[in-house]
């Protein structure tokens, strides 16, 4: 880990500091709006509208690259979220801000995805299973950190706003000037959608739902935190109890899920989520209770999201995983764009605990569903194994990690 940490320290630092932009941004906006009098479902579609841009950031971001590089995508898309994130506050308007969190999806997306490849360039065979590692863990950090900045200033001035804009700017700077060559960059041709949903329904199904949970999760937590008055403080602990949730579950599960059928751990992990969040909507509960849900619901999503990829995985050839992954990504962000919104309504119909009530039900949907699945075939006799991979990753940290697996099968 040292020999991975003093080769990547400039990336791995670099990509802490953008998720402690992007968290803030994402967490500001959803207590900003509140405070400003936005309705519920003007909060969910300015939520909503990041997802639309990360989906369509993952389709053309790798195009960018291949045509001009990863130095001058990385540069524009880097100057662009830091001037967005800015501008939040001088157009307080939903509107504004949809179209807004739109272009920082997008740049973000593009953003992943140059950082991504870089990383796995300077990795060996040897070393890439740790690199791969450190970044998940970094992301995890920088959202966890970045809640605990949002407790520094008044939420209603421009400091909030102003700060992550600066550590994103912050962010470019060792990323650019490490002493890295830029890698060749391959694009990912993903595998048409009616053959993936023929190879694993389950894993189309649930990347769909997963999506929805977690751009819900992501988007309209802090509206719920706003909405049922719990002061900055206690909604930034709600929100970084779900990312210390996923960092707790993920090994654990990971090791259960190579020693078992991967559809009785799915089915046991929504079962789980269920129970908690349909509870957290049904009984008056003292804050620290939904902090203890909020750990669930992050160390479900979070190995859930792995276990579906692993799973469809075991159905693949090998050369086809790259493919299937790509397709995998996104139906995952085909299911976010719709999660804030649908949650919104949720929360307008039933109130803010309508936040847990459509968790609840996406868990148990797709509980039910991995049920029934096991009643049409039996469990493969071996995969690919279970690797760490978080929802906000894209295709080319999925691709690093399935080869690194495949170095291990081979050793």
């Amino acid at each position: 880990m040292l020999k991975v940490l003093a080769a990547s320290w400039p990336l791995l630092l670099g990509v802490m500091l953008l998720m402690v932009g992007n968290g803030m941004q994402g967490s500001l906006l959803g207590i900003r709006g509140t405070q400003g009098g936005f309705s519920t479902y003007e909060i969910s579609y300015v939520m909503s509208a990041y997802f639309v841009g990360f989906l369509f950031g993952s389709r053309l971001a790798p195009e960018m690259i291949r045509r001009v590089g990863h130095v001058r995508v990385f540069a524009a898309l880097g100057s662009l979220i830091s001037a967005v994130l800015i501008l939040y506050p001088v157009v307080p308007d939903w509107i504004a801000w949809s179209l807004m969190r739109m272009l920082i999806g997008f740049c973000f997306s593009g953003v992943y995805v140059t950082a991504e490849s870089w990383l796995n360039n300077t990795a060996t065979n040897e070393t890439r299973g740790q690199a791969m590692s450190a970044y998940m863990m970094v992301q995890m950090i920088g959202i966890i950190t970045s809640q605990a900045l949002l407790n520094l200033p008044d939420p209603s001035g421009f400091v909030l706003f102003i700060l992550p804009s600066v550590l994103v700017s912050l962010a470019f700077m060792p990323i650019l000037l490490a002493p890295v060559p830029a890698p060749v960059f391959d694009t990912i041709r993903p595998l048409p959608f009616r053959a993936l949903f023929r190879i694993s329904p389950l894993g189309c199904v649930g990347m769909l739902l997963t999506g929805s949970v977690f751009s819900a999760m992501f988007g309209m937590a802090a509206v719920w935190g706003a909405m049922i008055g719990l002061s900055v403080s206690q909604i930034t602990i709600f929100i970084a109890a779900m990312y210390v949730g996923g960092l707790v579950f993920q090994y654990p599960l990971g090791w259960a899920s190579d020693r078992m059928d991967r559809r009785k751990l799915i089915l046991a992990v929504c079962l789980l989520g269920a129970v908690a969040m349909l509870a957290a909507f049904v009984f008056a509960v003292p804050y620290w209770v939904y902090v203890a849900a909020a750990v669930i619901l992050g160390g479900v999503i979070n190995p859930l999201y792995s276990l579906l990829i692993a799973y469809t995985n075991d159905y693949l050839r090998k050369e086809d995983m790259a493919a299937a992954s790509a397709g995998m990504i996104f139906l995952n962000g085909l299911g976010a764009i719709g999660g804030p919104v649908a949650s919104g309504w949720m929360m307008a119909q039933v109130g803010a605990e309508g936040f847990f009530l459509f968790l609840g039900l996406l868990f148990a949907a797709l509980a039910l569903y991995a049920a029934w699945r096991m009643t049409r075939r039996v469990a493969p006799a071996s995969g690919m194994g279970y690797r760490n991979v978080v929802p906000q990753a894209s295709a080319m940290a999925v691709e690093a990690v399935r080869e690194r697996r495949g170095a291990d099968s081979r050793a």
